[in-house]
Order: structure tokens, then C-alpha cells, then sequence
């Protein structure tokens, strides 16, 4: 019954598998599906993460590589943001620091596309201006008070 209500209504699974956990039903439970969420919660935690990683380094490569006057106080105003959610993600996930050198690595894939993608079509410039490696170290991505220095003299 409570794997065919997994498929139908996963909210009211969601509820009935409470539920029974916290009357102490273990018999009621649909172990199956509680461990695949369980382990799909994590992998949340992790991709929320690589994403506030990801948005924070687009970002600073547009702070550093645009010519463009704004939206330069959005794109910082969005990296404070980005990296005030990483650190509380770290916070409140501390086995996530091991994997925080790969993840960089993943998000730095990421920014380097989204942010080529919006340098070539608002700015007119080559995606090929962005460096092939990340520029920015763990801890200056991570940093409050870290910004790149623009290539165009900008603020």
C-alpha cells in the first residue's frame, strides 16, 4: 500500500511514512523508497552547494571580464548572497567539506558556460576569454570581502 501511494500522492506517503515512524510502526514503513529519498535529501544538500558555487563564480568572472557598468551591482549583490547560502549549507553539512575541491570543479564548468554564454550575447565578446581553469581559489570564491579586479577599470 504505501509504495503504490509513493507513486499516486507522494506528499500523503510523505506524511503516512512520518507517521509511522513516529508512532514507532516500523512495520508500516516502506524502507525502499525512505532510504531513496533519504539519499536523494543528500544529494540535494550537495547540489545546493555546487549551484550557490556555480552562481558565485559566474558571477566574478562577469564582475572581472564585462565591460558592461550594470548590472555589476546585481552580479555582487548575487555573489553576497550565493556565498552567505554556501556557508550555511557548509554549516549545517559539515561532511560536505571533502568534497568541496570536486564540487568547485563541476561549478567551475558551470560559470565558465553561463557566464561565456552572457559575455558573448550582452557583451559581444568571445567565450574563449574566460581562462580554462578556475582563476579564483576555494577560499577566495568562499570570501566576503574577495572581488576580482575588472579588466575594463570598473568598479
Amino acid at each position: 500500500m504505501a509504495a503504490t501511494l509513493y507513486t499516486l500522492d507522494y506528499h500523503a506517503w510523505a506524511r503516512q511514512q512520518a507517521e509511522a515512524l513516529r508512532a514507532g510502526r516500523l512495520d508500516a514503513l516502506d524502507l525502499a523508497h525512505l532510504a531513496e529519498e533519504l539519499d536523494d535529501l543528500g544529494n540535494s544538500r550537495r547540489d545546493a552547494l555546487e549551484a550557490a558555487l556555480a552562481r558565485i563564480i559566474e558571477h566574478l568572472l562577469k564582475l572581472e571580464y564585462s565591460p558592461a557598468r550594470e548590472p555589476r551591482r546585481g552580479w555582487r549583490l548575487s555573489v553576497t548572497d550565493h556565498r552567505d547560502r554556501a556557508a550555511r549549507t557548509l554549516e549545517d553539512n559539515p561532511s560536505l567539506r571533502p568534497q568541496l575541491a570536486a564540487l568547485l570543479l563541476r561549478a567551475w564548468r558551470t560559470a565558465r558556460k553561463l557566464a561565456g554564454a552572457a559575455l558573448h550575447e550582452f557583451d559581444g565578446m568571445r567565450p574563449s576569454v574566460l581562462p580554462a581553469e578556475c582563476p579564483c581559489t576555494l577560499e577566495q570564491v568562499l570570501a566576503e570581502d574577495w572581488w576580482p579586479v575588472n579588466r575594463h577599470g570598473l568598479e
